[in-house]
């Protein structure tokens, strides 16, 4: 009954959509037809027009010969003796402009004047023409107030129709946090066993994670295993154009939810309106009246109403205090990235509709995309099928994979652009520097696949192998990372004696390692272990001294100073390597593993 309902409501909002899209260019071109006919006729008219004064002057002295009027109407036509042309006039009051007539014809003055009766098509054109932009205007506040969904908002998930349920065969990389969603499931399949022991059901489920680790997918999981209705809506649906709007929509939203019980009710994005509220007029003013509604709605709850609200966002800290104290979401679940095992699940339940060749190993493949996504892995494998498609194999090969995983992280190849034998130069050494000085650092040296073909805005690239989860980063291996960034300008300065804008981005990535090392993680001996939030707080720096920023910003040049001194130190030791994998690229445009390893072996 709930998907019948919600295909209604999605049908009737399409069919108002549908409406708007046709109306709106047809009102558009009525409105500037009207305008363009008046304006016309105006200009037309305009010159062809008597003023009243001068018409009575010209009356008086003969000049007119025929004044023809419609009943009803202050325009007159007139036709002047000897004069071909008519012309026309607007009378003030037509009765006493006809008694004017008539006392000059019986005083022998001849003027012939004719009254034509009033016509309906003409009466009605020029009230339609009048009204036309009211009718424009009323038609399009309709149209508005009906496209920003007044009455019914949320869409609601049966499931009892199998293509719409989820369950949590459908969700990988999860297992913690299983135990923690089935307990959800368990209240709503079974509420009557928690409230015989006094336990009260969690009003609400907090998911916090990057974009793209599943936080829907899990929601919609917990109301498949659950068997209950899903009523999703996002926070941004909740505030569009009027005030009060936002208020109203979470009043209607609970009202639904509770006409379905038990049920789920899902908001996404829940920053959008769930933010620190603050005292500023506006936009603001409305947020926080939407949020002040759903807080009192979770409040509302009836102990005896299974209704569980599950939000998800990626930026918690942004959210409301009030929001997230016990009794209203009782529980936050934290999403994490998967790890290796998680991501291997993943790509199986993708690959499932895939076609693969045999020699493509998915525990491979989650080895080498540590740090992924759920989403990001999905996009992979399907933007692999397409690669496989455009090159007319019979199934998706592990080249396919790679090469869609360079075309997302990297950029699609662009082998038509037209590069100088200069910049192509520059190029390899600076690819060559990143890589020869990464070979000498122990947390750097993993070296998959070195390239100076264009992909995306990157002139070439240096690829690593990310097959291990990491869960901390050691003060070295950050400290080894600004070496290696820095090592792509050392080589430009080495070789060729000059530097160039093509390590603008690898500065400004050691610039964040290198102030986050001192700011954040505390890192620094001369600062001392603390964590400044400047982002949040940035007046957080002026209770700890007013020099300390001068002393951060020394700490921060010294820090990246010495990072690309030892980048130079190396290539100058193994200036033969650096020339030798210049030379390679220059050669060959891609070096892989095992010919970058062959070498530093020779």
């Amino acid at each position: 009954m709930a998907n019948k309902n919600n295909k209604k409501n999605g049908s009737q909002e399409d069919k108002w959509k549908k409406i708007l899209y046709t109306l709106i260019p047809i009102l558009l071109v009525l409105a500037v037809f009207t305008v363009g006919f008046i304006l016309n006729n105006y200009q037309k008219n305009n010159d062809k027009n008597v003023a009243y004064t001068q018409l009575i002057k010209d009356i008086n002295e003969g000049k007119i010969e025929k004044v023809e009027m419609t009943v009803g109407s202050t325009s007159v036509k007139l036709k002047y003796k000897d004069v071909e042309e008519e012309k026309s006039a607007i009378v003030p009051n037509t009765q006493a402009f006809i008694e004017l007539i008539q006392n000059k014809v019986e005083s022998g003055n001849e003027i012939e004047l004719i009254q034509n009766p009033r016509n309906f098509i003409a009466t009605f054109s020029e009230g339609l023409i009048s009204l036309l932009p009211t009718i424009v205007l009323v038609i399009l506040v309709i149209l508005i107030i009906q496209m920003q969904g007044l009455g019914d908002k949320g869409k609601v998930y049966d499931p009892d129709i199998s293509e719409d349920r989820i369950s949590f065969k459908d969700v990988a990389g999860l297992d913690e946090e299983r135990s923690e969603m089935m307990e959800i499931v368990e209240f709503l399949k079974n509420p009557e066993q928690y409230t015989k022991m006094g336990a009260k059901t969690p009003r609400g489920v907090l998911l916090c994670g990057k974009p793209g680790t599943g936080k829907t997918l899990i929601a919609k999981a917990i109301a498949g295993e659950a068997k209950v209705p899903f009523i999703s809506m996002s926070g941004s649906e909740f505030v569009e154009m009027f005030a009060g709007l936002g208020a109203s929509r979470v009043r209607k939203l609970f009202e639904k939810a509770k006409k379905v019980s038990p049920c789920i009710i899902f908001i996404d994005e829940i920053d959008a309106i769930g933010a620190r509220r603050s005292s500023s007029s506006g936009a603001d003013t409305e947020n926080n009246q939407t949020l002040n509604q759903l807080l009192v709605e979770m409040d509302g709850f009836d102990s005896d109403q299974s209704i569980i609200v599950i939000a998800a966002t990626n930026r918690p800290e942004m959210l409301d205090e009030a929001l997230l104290r016990p009794g209203r979401f009782d529980r936050t679940i934290t999403i994490p990235l998967p790890d290796l095992r998680g991501r291997e699940e993943i790509l199986k339940i993708h690959s499932k509709n895939k076609k693969l060749a045999e020699d493509v190993n998915l525990k491979s493949i989650a080895g080498d995309t540590a740090g992924f996504t759920g989403a990001e892995l999905e996009n992979i494998l399907n933007e692999a099928a397409i690669i496989a498609t455009n090159k007319k194999h019979n199934a998706i090969e592990n080249i396919d994979i790679e090469d869609a995983v360079k075309k997302v992280t990297v950029g699609l190849e662009k082998h038509n652009r037209i590069i100088s034998e200069k910049d192509k130069k520059l190029t390899a050494y600076h690819e060559a520097g990143h890589a020869v000085v990464s070979r000498y650092l122990e947390t750097q040296k993993d070296i998959k696949e070195v390239s100076i073909i264009p992909r995306g805005i990157a002139g070439g690239y240096t690829m690593y192998k990310t097959n291990e989860d990491k869960f901390y980063v050691s003060k070295t291996e950050m400290e080894e990372k600004l070496i290696s960034l820095l090592g792509g300008r050392a080589a430009e300065k080495i070789a060729l004696n000059d530097i160039s804008t093509g390590a603008s981005n690898d500065i400004e990535v050691a610039m964040k390692i290198a102030r986050d090392m001192v700011t954040v993680y505390g890192m620094s001996e001369k600062i001392g272990p603390m964590s400044m939030n400047l982002e949040k707080d940035p007046y957080q720096i002026q209770l700890l001294g007013n020099n300390l920023e001068d002393e951060i910003g020394k700490e921060v040049k010294n820090i990246l100073e010495d990072a690309y001194e030892k980048a130079q130190m190396l290539l100058r030791v193994h200036r033969d390597k650096l020339d030798a994998v210049a030379a390679k690229l220059l050669e060959k445009e891609v070096i892989n593993e095992q010919e970058f390893e062959a070498i530093f072996e020779e």
